[in-house]
């Protein structure tokens, strides 16, 4: 099979395509031909050497999620069949063009998406319903905050909180993407190259924060939240070290929390895998949760895909086009 692999670790140019052989899997798995692969900020930072793969997976593929046709199943799957369209976590592999995965960790792809479509949302709408609502614990009519509010997480976060009687906040690099981010369901966002979100936020707080920046956001944050408020980590790409006062969260009774998902063993993802298939894909089934793609690339085009990502001028996900 094609795949891309990282040649050795650095820039976008260190991803080449290469030959390799197809994988093999175990009874519980199914092998899929994949059609489309999502982009993750992850695959960014394993590529520059500072995020292995675990031991368990091939290490110079990346890619953590992809849509495609069921070619094969293992003698103990059950519901799927040859030809099922499916899309898929993965915990590494994505760009290539057959993956073998938990049978467990895939969702049906509802009639109608593009494989395109499909491939951008289960690390995005996995990572938000674990993070925002399992870990968060965000209920109707409270308020969640979301840092990013254009990446594909951040527009997942967006519109499941809203979908779910939440009210949605989000920051955002400029006016066009908080634009994006009003679009896609909060009530308002800030442009943070503009304004202070805690200046904005500050006299109604909030109840739930999504913070994939960390650093100097860690304080701000911990001074909006309302009392019983959380604060989630699913990154912390302006720095992990930060500094607090226990008292303050004894005070509020606040709770810091955060979580990374490639890690997870099999029977979490698949346990994780059906609630969402049970709570969200409902939503996604009727259209009431769209995946937001900004572009496509071809799979021999993963440096140029990789290039936009490091640039954040997209709005939503990336997606690598593997077959036709």
């Amino acid at each position: 099979m094609q795949a891309v692999i990282i040649s050795l670790p650095g820039p976008p140019d260190v991803l080449t395509v290469a030959e390799r052989p197809a994988p093999a899997g175990g009874p519980q798995d199914v092998l899929i031909r994949v059609r489309a692969a999502g982009i993750n900020r992850a695959d960014l930072i394993q590529r520059e050497g500072r995020y292995p793969a675990p031991a368990h997976v091939v290490a110079d593929i990346p890619g953590l999620e992809v849509a495609g046709v069921i070619e094969e199943c293992g003698s103990e799957v059950t519901r799927w069949r040859r030809g099922d369209a499916v899309c898929a976590l993965l915990a590494g592999g994505g760009y290539a063009e057959q993956v073998v995965v938990d049978a467990g960790h895939c969702l049906p792809i509802p009639a109608g998406m593009s494989f395109s479509d499909a491939a951008a949302l289960p690390e995005a709408i996995l990572t938000v319903w674990h993070n925002v609502f399992q870990r968060g614990g965000l209920l109707p009519g409270e308020r969640l905050l979301v840092h990013g509010g254009t990446s594909g997480i951040g527009m997942a976060a967006i519109q499941l909180a809203k979908a779910r009687g939440a009210r949605v906040w989000a920051t955002a690099g400029s006016e066009e993407k908080c634009r994006a981010c009003v679009a896609a369901g909060a009530e308002a966002a800030i442009d943070y190259t503009r304004e202070d979100f805690e200046a904005v936020l500050q006299a109604d707080g909030v109840d739930v924060i999504l913070d994939m920046v960390g650093g100097d956001y860690f304080p701000r944050n911990l001074r909006i939240l309302r009392p019983e408020g959380r604060l989630v980590f699913i990154n912390a790409m302006k720095g992990n070290r930060a500094e607090f006062r226990p008292s303050d969260l004894m005070a509020r009774r606040l709770t810091i929390t955060g979580s990374t998902l490639r890690a997870r063993d099999a029977a979490f993802k698949t346990a994780l895998t059906a609630e969402v298939e049970r709570e969200v894909w409902p939503l996604v089934t009727r259209g009431a949760f769209r995946a937001h793609v900004f572009r496509v690339f071809p799979l021999a085009a993963a440096a140029e895909a990789h290039r936009l990502m490091e640039s954040s001028r997209h709005i939503g996900k990336i997606v690598l086009q593997v077959s036709g």
